[in-house]
């Protein structure tokens, strides 16, 4: 009887030492993750997401100037001929 509850003894200890390591384990790599994302130096720079922007500003810039030239050339006179052909009453 002795032998029986000193190997459940050593069994439910081995089971709980197991538990307890999972849960270090576990707790572990939690932290060392949120250690990693929060204090990381890698990623993005300031010199990365300065040229972000800058390309960003100058195609905005491209972009709104071609629209501008688009609609003063191109649609403008156009809208303008046939605004003042549907009011024109003469003929």
């Amino acid at each position: 009887m002795k032998k029986f509850i000193r190997k459940l003894r050593t069994k439910i200890r081995a089971a709980l030492m197991r538990v307890k390591l999972e849960l270090m384990m576990c707790t572990l790599g939690f932290l060392t993750f949120n250690r990693r994302a929060l204090c990381g130096n890698k990623g993005e720079g300031y010199i990365d997401t300065a040229v972000k922007i800058l390309i960003a500003v100058v195609l905005g810039a491209l972009l709104l100037a071609g629209l501008y030239l688009l609609f003063g050339d191109v649609v403008m006179p156009t809208l303008t001929e046939r605004i003042r052909g549907m009011f024109d009453y003469a003929g």
